[in-house]
């Protein structure tokens, strides 16, 4: 049941995020857009609380469970992110905006570019972590610390990794190859090719 309702949390989170672009950038209803995208954390509420009932009517601990707090740790850290991402693009393709930028490749814009990543996936795992810790006093004895424990290690790794990576840019910034005109660490164009 637990995989049902992460799957119908996917869902309404996008169409929820679509509704609110739509009524924005179609309909010109900000406050609407706005109201809607307040919507979003409530998916996620919505999701772990169902997954607290689900381990108090009985069901037995599982992986879903971390899962589902996964969801929700992920959409805190990575959620606004995804929410500009979507409008940008959405503005562009729907209301005549500017085309969006891609993400930086050289230089130290594409270091801060790394250490942005690495931070929302430090507080997706904090986040993750903290509620899956939480689904134990939660569950009324569904759940042990010893049942999640392997989502302790991926989570810290994954956080950890992310880390290092930032931590090479910051160490090795990666340089545009030569002949290529960079701006705010994005490709411009190609320098013209040298005659021999």
């Amino acid at each position: 049941m637990i995989v049902t309702l992460i799957v119908a949390a996917e869902i309404s989170w996008w169409i929820v995020l679509g509704l609110a672009l739509s009524a924005r950038y179609l309909l010109r209803w900000r406050r609407t857009s706005t109201v809607l995208l307040l919507g979003l954390p409530a998916v996620d509420l919505a999701l772990y609380a169902l997954t607290v009932v689900d381990l108090r009517g009985g069901a037995e601990a599982s992986w879903t469970h971390a899962l589902a707090a996964s969801y929700a740790g992920f959409s805190v850290g990575y959620g606004p992110s995804l929410v500009r991402w979507a409008d940008r693009h959405f503005l562009h393709r729907f209301a005549g905006g500017p085309k969006p930028l891609p993400a930086p490749k050289y230089g130290p814009e594409r270091t801060r570019y790394e250490w942005q990543i690495a931070g929302r996936t430090v507080v997706s795992a904090a986040i993750t972590l903290s509620l899956i810790t939480l689904l134990v006093p939660l569950s009324a004895g569904s759940a042990h610390f010893g049942t999640f424990a392997q989502w302790y290690w991926r989570l810290g790794i994954a956080a950890v990794v992310n880390v290092v990576v930032a931590a090479c840019y910051s160490r090795w910034p990666k340089e545009a190859p030569a002949g290529v005109l960079v701006e705010n660490g994005r490709v411009v164009e190609n320098a013209p090719a040298k005659q021999i």
